[in-house]
């Protein structure tokens, strides 16, 4: 009974101080639907946090039906990019790490330290080459060209987040499985798979949010105006003269849906597939 009155005072301030935290963090994001519901004549004169106001949806209306901004098109190869390059390297990404985490082979830890090299370097650095890359392969302003680069950038930190979840699986029951004649196939499609489930959806809530929000490869490779992502076509509701903040608020705002529900439909799944990657690498 005496340490329960001695933690109950520590769980409270921590719970206060984490509230605290995540009011603070909403606050960018309550200014910027505050904005996105008003007028341009109003967020003008009164600023972004005036509560006094006409709240209307007219700029999400405009900003979704209007074909100069043509958000539409920005959402469709979003979607065309940010599918493939999730769902590539989660499942190469996958297989490789089995066999980091199972297999004894060649060179095994020289390929592995290279993967984590290859997680260090920044993006930044890359592009020259990259660019001349996608160039001579003629994939230059291609979507397929963006999905080939997410996809090699994701497969080297999804490994290394699957290899150390894999290490902790209990291997009783793939032991099991080849003493009953299964092949290392059916036990990574019919075993690993299903109980690594939590540590896939964690991954691909990332690698999608990762691959979605990206504006620098994007700005980079994408130039034609039927190739632009989501991040590309909302930069481009400022104006050349004056920037509609209640355009672009509205244009912000839709553009965040997708990987907010994408993370919504895999919480349960992404905290325990966090929760078994931070206990597995312990």
């Amino acid at each position: 009974m005496r340490l329960k009155h001695v933690l109950r005072p520590a769980v409270i301030i921590s719970n206060l101080v984490a509230w605290l935290v995540a009011l603070l963090w909403l606050l960018p994001f309550v200014g910027l639907f505050m904005t996105s519901t008003r007028p341009f004549e109003e967020v003008v004169l009164q600023g972004w946090w005036s509560l006094a106001g006409n709240y209307t949806l007219a700029n999400y209306v405009e900003v979704l039906t209007d074909p100069q901004y043509d958000l539409a098109t920005g959402f469709k190869n979003s979607f065309i990019v940010a599918l493939p390059s999730t769902l590539a390297p989660l499942l190469i990404a996958a297989l490789a790490a089995y066999a980091f985490s199972r297999f004894s082979f060649t060179m095994r830890n020289l390929l592995f330290v290279t993967i984590l090299v290859i997680m260090a370097i920044p993006q930044q650095t890359m592009v020259i080459p990259l660019f001349f890359l996608l160039k001579s392969m003629g994939l230059l302003d291609q979507l397929l060209g963006v999905i080939l680069i997410h996809s090699s950038w994701g497969i080297a930190w999804i490994t290394f987040f699957m290899r150390n979840y894999f290490s902790m699986l209990p291997r009783d029951v793939e032991e099991a499985a080849r003493v009953d004649g299964a092949s290392y196939a059916t036990i990574f499609f019919r075993i690993i798979l299903p109980l690594s489930l939590p540590a896939l959806a964690a991954a691909a809530a990332i690698q999608f949010t990762w691959v979605w929000a990206d504006f620098f490869f994007a700005l980079i490779f994408l130039y034609s105006p039927e190739n632009m992502v989501i991040t590309q076509k909302v930069v481009t509701i400022k104006g050349q003269y004056q920037i509609d903040w209640g355009l672009l608020s509205a244009g912000s705002i839709l553009a965040m849906i997708p990987p907010v529900l994408v993370y919504a439909a895999l919480q349960k799944y992404y905290l325990r597939g966090m929760a078994g990657w931070v206990t597995g690498k312990g």
